[in-house]
């Protein structure tokens, strides 16, 4: 790095949990941060879903730096051991956060394209010398650009759901369907959303915790409108087993353990029906305009009226198209962190705290953070994140040791299932043996997370 490339701001994407938590660590180490939100406020995706509460509490979804930052301001933690809604992290916390930030917080601000000062992705003369710049439009839409020393990419994957299709592709039907369909966990205190499913019968795809709760939810609908027809159905790309419905009364985050089991009396209550063993390859309309959801071996399910997908989400790497990335070519991770991740393998236990070592790249001082880090993997958890933004600050200020040093220690669960690991709301659908570890619906999430916090 060159002597001007040095005073050069480190511009972070996304001003979410983990984005406004990296920028706190990056003053702590006297490096000025410019973060670059594409919403109108801080925490945009988490305001998303700012109906559904966290299972982690308090005390594990505030970072330390940030709050010492609040400190000041006269900023109290609300009680660590109540569990907040996401509307409740983004107006009591990540507001008042990105506040405290003021100008190093840039709002309507999409980033549109990465690259090295007049290196493209082919170019190597240099390369690691020269700036980053960085493409974004602003408010008014209007084309801007500004240069990094590093970059901090914690855009998270709340804009980029998985689709139906059990091929990982859009089932066929599935866009004409967009009318009729929903990748979020439905607000159902909110009228108009409840209007929307109340009598109607509506199939959920999905068995991670955003698919538990929209059950639930759907469960309590039904009570509470008995005799109206309120039904769910719920689709499994495998059969129900005894984790299905995770850790129960044997999960440490008793609120996520409540969540599987709340799940589980639907079916056993018959609000909702459960088919397994069933990917959905076309979506289908009946005489009435209904839904009909086809399978991969032929069958066709009875119609619905709405559907919910709840299959996990997925990175978008358009805009960094032109650095070049490390990354597993399953889970979308950074190699040296995808072993430790893969849901293919991984089993109980937590996940190992890692930092800059397992998320570096190629391309010099460019990290991918918090969800987006996790790729398709669905084991994130918000403090996860900041171990992660500590360790990389560390990093860039030169400070080696503390870099390499684990600052953070996991809790055991000892629960395994099909469920997860997800710091928000829309946790991956079938991830093998994983092991449930304390969760944050955060970045993207729901006690139901952003994927049961």
């Amino acid at each position: 790095m060159n002597a001007s490339t040095a005073t050069l701001p480190v511009v972070v994407i996304g001003a979410g949990p983990i984005g406004l938590a990296a920028a706190a660590r990056l003053l702590e180490r006297d490096i000025q941060p410019l973060v670059l939100e594409a919403g109108p406020s801080a925490a945009t995706a988490v305001r998303a879903w700012s109906h559904v509460r966290l299972f982690s509490p308090w005390s594990e979804v505030v970072d330390p730096a940030a709050e010492k930052l609040l400190a000041p301001t006269g900023w109290v933690r609300p009680d660590a051991a109540t569990y907040p809604s996401g509307g409740d992290w983004a107006g009591l916390y990540l507001q008042p956060l990105a506040d405290v930030l003021g100008e190093k917080v840039r709002y309507n601000a999409r980033v549109t394209g990465v690259s090295r000062t007049g290196r493209d992705r082919i170019v190597d003369a240099d390369r690691d010398q020269q700036p980053f710049v960085i493409h974004f439009t602003g408010p008014d839409s209007a084309e801007e650009r500004i240069y990094a020393r590093a970059v901090i990419d914690a855009s998270g994957t709340w804009s980029t759901p998985s689709p139906a299709g059990g091929s990982g592709l859009a089932a066929l039907g599935e866009k004409a369907a967009a009318d009729r369909t929903s990748y979020r966990i439905p607000d159902l205190k909110d009228p108009a959303v409840r209007a929307r499913y109340a009598g109607k019968r509506t199939a959920v795809i999905g068995t991670g915790a955003s698919a538990f709760t929209a059950l639930a939810y759907l469960a309590d609908l039904a009570k509470a409108d008995d005799g109206t027809g309120t039904h769910a159905t719920w689709i499994l790309r495998r059969g129900i087993s005894g984790s299905t419905f995770g850790g129960g009364e044997a999960d440490q985050l008793p609120a996520r353990g409540a969540l599987g089991l709340a799940a589980k009396a639907a079916v056993d209550n018959r609000y909702a029906d459960a088919v397994t063993g069933f990917r959905t390859d076309a979506i289908d309309r009946d005489s009435d305009g209904r839904l009909v959801l086809v399978g991969e071996d032929g069958r066709r399910l009875d119609a619905v009226d709405e559907l919910i997908v709840l299959t996990g989400l997925r990175p978008d790497l358009t805009f960094l198209d032109e650095l070049r990335l490390a990354l597993d070519e399953r889970l979308q991770a950074p190699v040296a962190l995808a072993p430790l991740i893969d849901p293919n393998q991984h089993s109980c236990g937590t996940v190992y705290p890692h930092g800059q070592t397992e998320l570096a790249h190629p391309e010099k001082d460019l990290y991918l953070v918090g969800m987006k880090s996790y790729g398709r993997a669905p084991t994130f958890l918000a403090m996860t994140g900041y171990e992660q933004v500590r360790s990389i600050a560390a990093h860039l200020a030169g400070d080696h040791q503390a870099a390499e040093r684990v600052e953070l220690t996991l809790p055991e669960t000892g629960v395994c299932g099909g469920a997860g690991l997800f710091d928000q709301p829309a946790a991956a659908e079938e991830t093998g043996g994983c092991c449930t570890a304390p969760a944050t619906l955060t970045i993207g999430g729901p006690a139901s997370g952003s994927g049961g916090c």
